[in-house]
């Protein structure tokens, strides 16, 4: 039996770890908090994020990164993306150098503008090779209660990428592969941004046409970012571009749909994210995306008016308002 290390032990890195369990791994999460990792092992359950939810025998939770690695054949890393640098620093001697490291984390990096792959391999010293991004609709609590799902695994290496296919083809689990890692990531980091943007208006109580338009011109902001950055553009209209995107925009369990609902309802960030336990990329990353357009000088007015939304430079209703008075010119997405 292969064994596989999540390191990470929230919601979707307990669900993918149920993935490769039903997939027949043996399957090592570790975990921040030893009290957490206890109560796993416990109760076969993740109770503070995935609760009511029994989990495969085949999954172990451990505090200590070391015995996690120990023996593993693939390293998933499911950390919050802002801090995955200073994780990966710590795991430094830990993390066997010959392994597929599968990065689940949709974000861009503060400060650096740098994907998560690109991260890993700054922090790894790790070719293209063995760095992968698994990436799609992946609303953990549907995932691991086994219904039918599929996702993206890119890698520049189709080798990497059909061996970690096989490791994570479930019966509810259907993985396709990629060598499209840029278009994969920012497909990923994008949408949670425009997750926020039409959760503020379902908070307003604006209706389908509203949402309908954000989530287009959305898919026109991210394609046009990641085309720019040498992404190939029909990803964008596959599993890890359109599908995450609709999901995530449409689904009361997305995190950052449900974050901007409660923006558009009047709460502020700092109360939303002081009320949960749950990470909400899109929070962090606006900011980061936003920057990185700048850098490629690719408009991305979306991003650009959640981020001063998140900021609390501007209102939600403004910020919906504004976008749609922008002034109108010739563009190639309808």
């Amino acid at each position: 039996m292969t064994k596989v290390a999540v390191f990470g032990a929230g919601s979707w890195g307990t669900a993918f770890a149920v993935v490769l369990a039903n997939a027949g791994n043996q399957v090592s999460v570790w975990g921040r908090r030893e009290s957490l990792c206890e109560s796993i092992n416990a109760g076969h359950e993740n109770a503070e994020y995935l609760p009511g939810l029994r989990l495969p025998d085949a999954i172990t939770a451990t505090h200590d990164p070391a015995a996690a690695a120990d023996g593993a054949e693939a390293i998933v890393l499911a950390v919050p993306s802002q801090s995955l640098r200073d994780n990966l620093t710590d795991w430094a001697g830990v993390l066997p150098n010959a392994v597929p490291l599968v990065s689940l984390m949709k974000g861009v990096e503060l400060g650096t503008t740098k994907r998560m792959s690109e991260v890993i391999a700054e922090l790894t010293g790790a070719g293209p090779e063995r760095i992968a991004v698994v990436s799609g609709p992946n609303l953990a609590r549907e995932i691991a209660e086994g219904q039918p799902a599929a996702s993206v695994v890119a890698c520049a290496d189709e080798g990497t990428a059909a061996r970690l296919q096989k490791l994570c083809h479930s019966p509810t689990f259907r993985p396709y592969t990629n060598n499209d890692v840029v278009g994969c990531e920012l497909g990923g980091a994008c949408k949670n941004v425009i997750a926020l943007a039409v959760g503020m208006a379902v908070g307003l109580g604006f209706g389908d046409n509203a949402r309908a338009s954000v989530i287009t011109r959305g898919l026109a902001e991210i394609a046009r970012l990641g085309t720019a950055l040498g992404a190939d553009e029909h990803t964008f209209s596959g599993l890890a571009g359109l599908g995450d995107l609709v999901a995530t925009c449409s689904s009361p369990l997305s995190r950052n749909r449900t974050f901007g609902e409660k923006l558009g309802q009047g709460m502020s960030v700092a109360e939303i994210a002081g009320a949960t336990r749950q990470v909400a990329e899109g929070v962090k990353s606006c900011a980061s995306i936003s920057e990185l357009a700048h850098q490629h000088d690719v408009e991305m007015p979306i991003a650009e008016h959640v981020t001063k939304v998140i900021a609390g430079e501007m209102t939600p209703k403004d910020m919906l308002f504004s976008l749609v008075s922008r002034s109108a010119k010739p563009e190639r997405w309808g």
